[in-house]
């Protein structure tokens, strides 16, 4: 059964959701009714309902077993919606080169912004809008990275001390409204980061492993004013566990590199989205610096297609 999460605004929907998600997740497969309401904790009536309409909508489809996979009609929507996204529609070869020459696993990471504003598409409000409440949006994942929350629409929010590669480059004050929400230990050392980032390039994650499900919790939680003192606890939890990327005068003949991100910059300027290759090894310095040349290269590729 999945965890629980935020209640749902819309429950009804929220279940079309999971069925979908949940046949995506195993798109290869076709998933029997008690698989589906094991793995989703709808009941079997419920389930059931759901399902039909799909199958009726082609969203889905029901075979003569009664296992169910996604239908034509679903890969129609998800073409149509591609346009949306067109910084993952240019950086698909880029990427796909990446990961075949440096034989690693590569996401890519999207900014979605409060105002609406995404992939290098900013509307009136790109500069008004409440960083605090953007969100990095995980658009497209190829190889199987090490830690599970890297999945294709994972959520993480705008806040330190991920997503630094986003900020490095970005106005001083927005800059700094990101470092205060920080916890005050780490400030100083995550200032020091963004300008090593800035100088470099590129950011380099040495994120714990027992660290990732609370980036999960604290994701689910920020937007609830209710559970703040909780989210600070996270925050601070979160940090404690993690060893703030690398200054100049920290790496040594041996890195022990969980991913590495190189950022895209948008024809406007600011950073909209980031690819990030993720050996989850120890590299040496020489490896390192290769494999950030070829990541940086694949963003700048991809930046270039979008400015013409």
């Amino acid at each position: 059964m999945t965890a629980p999460g935020p209640a749902a605004a819309s429950p009804p929907t929220h279940r079309v959701v999971q069925a979908i998600e949940l046949l995506s997740r195993h798109s290869g497969d076709r998933l029997s009714l008690a698989r589906i309401v094991r793995a989703t904790g709808m009941s079997r009536a419920t389930a059931h309902a759901v399902l039909t309409q799909l199958c009726a909508d082609g969203w889905t489809l029901r075979d003569a077993e009664g296992n169910y996979s996604l239908g034509l009609g679903l890969l129609a929507v998800a073409r149509r919606a591609d346009t949306a996204f067109p910084v993952r529609t240019l950086a698909l070869d880029a990427m796909r080169t990446l990961a075949r020459d440096q034989a690693v696993p590569v996401f890519l990471a999207e900014r979605e912004f409060q105002g609406g504003v995404r992939s290098g598409r900013p509307g009136n409000n790109a500069a008004a809008g409440d960083a605090a409440m953007d969100a990095i949006v995980i658009t497209e994942v190829l190889g199987t990275p090490s830690a599970p929350w890297i999945r294709p629409a994972r959520r993480m929010p705008f806040a330190p001390p991920v997503c630094r590669e986003f900020v490095a480059w970005a106005p001083e004050s927005e800059r700094a409204a990101w470092l205060a929400a920080a916890d005050p230990g780490h400030r100083t050392r995550l200032a020091a980061v963004l300008d090593a980032i800035a100088a470099r390039g590129y950011s380099v994650e040495r994120l714990a492993d027992d660290s990732a499900p609370m980036l999960e919790a604290l994701g689910a939680l920020r937007n609830s004013p209710v559970t703040d003192p909780l989210r600070h606890r996270l925050s601070a939890m979160i940090a404690d566990l993690i060893t703030i990327d690398y200054l100049p005068d920290e790496l040594g003949d041996t890195n022990a590199v969980v991913s590495l991100a190189a950022p895209i910059f948008s024809p406007d300027g600011p950073v909209i989205a980031s690819i990030v290759a993720c050996p989850d090894a120890n590299l040496s310095a020489a490896g390192l610096r290769d494999l950030a040349a070829a990541t940086i290269a694949a963003a700048d590729t991809v930046a270039t297609a979008l400015r013409s």
